[in-house]
């Protein structure tokens, strides 16, 4: 099988995507890019079995009522969320707050942070893979998941902090947690890209984004409780590993 992985960024420049080509016992890097178009994205998720990508693929549930009442100067839908407590819930999703609860990390907002932008992105290219392959479930069920590498790579035991980043500190930050990844993997075969790899922490994430979309595959991630399963459909659904790296190498 084969798995895409995509760092999404709001516009094509940082933008990065890497295929793991899956055999029994391992993993091939057959593909990685970067400043990658909507078009090429919509290509590889053709080619490609199941594709995650690192960005909220909806919005909290609560948001659109809010702003309709807004827009209609209807007040019950805008004081529904009154005080903090109540904009939290048009600030976070119902993944993101199970990711908190499950990693301890906090997931950017997709509605009051400037993860808004390439979200909106997502939300295009979702239409457009729509088009050619079909609507595609937002909580994973299908062939397009989303994924958090930050949380992939703390649940696989690999420390990853400090790496984003163009300063020499940074690069050396990655290097490091690449040899990690490696040292986990050996089955991993970056196949002649490991330079390239130390070089960008978009395209590093690429490849995480492609190991987890590995994991979704293998129901090796966490899933939608059953009080979760609606916002998950609606929302999007955040997929952290719920196994070993090892455990990725199994039949494909």
């Amino acid at each position: 099988m084969r798995t895409l992985g995509v760092d999404l960024a709001a516009a094509t420049r940082k933008t990065a995507a890497a295929v793991l080509e899956w055999t029994e016992g391992g993993a091939r890097l057959v593909h990685l890019s970067l400043d990658v178009t909507d078009e090429e994205i919509v290509e590889l998720f053709g080619s490609s079995d199941l594709t995650g990508v690192d960005c909220p693929l909806g919005w909290p549930d609560a948001l659109l009522p809010f702003l309709a009442g807004h827009l209609e100067f209807d007040p019950h839908p805008v004081l529904d969320h009154d005080g903090i407590a109540g904009r939290r819930l048009l600030a976070y999703r119902d993944t993101d707050r199970f990711v908190t609860g499950a990693t301890g990390l906090i997931p950017l907002s997709v509605s009051a942070d400037r993860l808004a932008h390439p979200a909106m992105r997502c939300a295009v290219i979702q239409a457009k893979i729509a088009q050619d392959y079909g609507p595609q479930a937002r909580d994973g069920s299908g062939r397009l998941a989303e994924v958090y590498p930050a949380a992939s790579l703390k649940l696989w035991g690999i420390r990853a902090r400090g790496y984003k980043g163009r300063g020499t500190a940074e690069a050396e930050r990655l290097g490091v947690i690449l040899g990690s990844l490696t040292a986990v993997a050996p089955w991993l075969d970056l196949a002649g890209y490991r330079d390239a790899l130390e070089a960008s922490d978009d395209m590093f994430d690429a490849v995480i984004a492609s190991l987890t979309a590995r994991a979704v595959s293998l129901r090796q991630t966490l899933m939608p409780p059953d009080d979760h399963a609606a916002a998950a459909l609606s929302e999007g659904w955040i997929h952290v590993p719920s196994g070993p790296l090892a455990g990725l190498t199994g039949t494909g």
